[in-house]
């Protein structure tokens, strides 16, 4: 049995972890997340990732060194250095598609989440509406998918034909477009891509870690609303707790 321990939920960022496991075959134990609890607060699970968000991995070197890796970019690559020998989703370390993988792949570390992840704060959860974020973060959010779409109209996946870490780490952003307030038929490469990468085995698996993957499905008003109140009322509390 492995020694690999996903501590995840259903978020953009929580699936890349599964969707990257399921690509490689690799078996897994998964323990879910309550963030709604704030579970990732916990004692117990600060000592896992001391910055108390997910996901995160818990594994064994092979001499039995028990390690722990947290923020989703950096298990991606760890799960691609230690297991993808063959490279199903990655390329061989030192060619050009290598270094153009990790480009893409701290290109949605430093942009594309954090981007659409304050759009969604400022269209949904924020307690006052402020038009200036909305259009300041929708703006930079659909620059950021053009810029993909530019790419994506040369090649398949993000880099050449082959779907690798950097596909694996934008997509879930991308497939909760309709969720930030952003139209995806303004870009039909992108569109196809997300179909493209959705078509696949391993994420069609691992997009339903730990729970049932639900950004493509069509939401009434009514459960838009109901989950955006939990959210933001869960949001404004984790605001004044970290102010403290």
């Amino acid at each position: 049995m492995s020694d690999i321990h996903l501590y995840t939920a259903q978020t953009p960022n929580g699936i890349k972890a599964s969707i990257a496991l399921e690509e490689l075959g690799l078996q897994y134990k998964t323990t879910a997340i309550e963030m709604g609890k704030n579970t990732q607060k916990e004692p117990w699970y600060l000592e896992i990732n001391p910055n108390g968000r997910i996901p995160a991995l818990t594994d064994k070197l092979e001499n039995g060194e028990a390690i722990r890796v947290f923020e989703s970019g950096s298990i991606l690559q760890y799960l691609v250095d230690r297991y993808d020998k063959d490279h199903k989703i990655s390329y061989p370390r030192g060619t050009k598609e290598y270094y153009e993988t990790n480009s893409w792949l701290h290109w949605q570390m430093g942009g594309l989440g954090p981007m659409q992840g304050q759009l969604n704060h400022f269209y949904r959860y924020a307690p006052e509406k402020i038009q200036y974020g909305i259009d300041r973060y929708k703006n930079e959010t659909r620059r950021l998918y053009r810029t993909m779409d530019t790419q994506l109209q040369k090649t398949p996946f993000l880099v050449g034909d082959k779907c690798t870490i950097a596909d694996i780490a934008s997509w879930g952003w991308v497939a909760a477009a309709s969720w930030a307030g952003v139209d995806i038929d303004e870009f039909p490469a992108l569109k196809e891509w997300r179909d493209r990468c959705l078509a696949r085995p391993g994420f069609e698996k691992g997009r339903n870690v730990p729970s049932k993957h639900t950004a493509l499905e069509p939401l009434s008003q009514e459960e838009i609303d109901k989950f955006t109140k939990l959210a933001r009322d869960w949001v404004v509390k984790g605001m004044k707790e970290d102010a403290k």
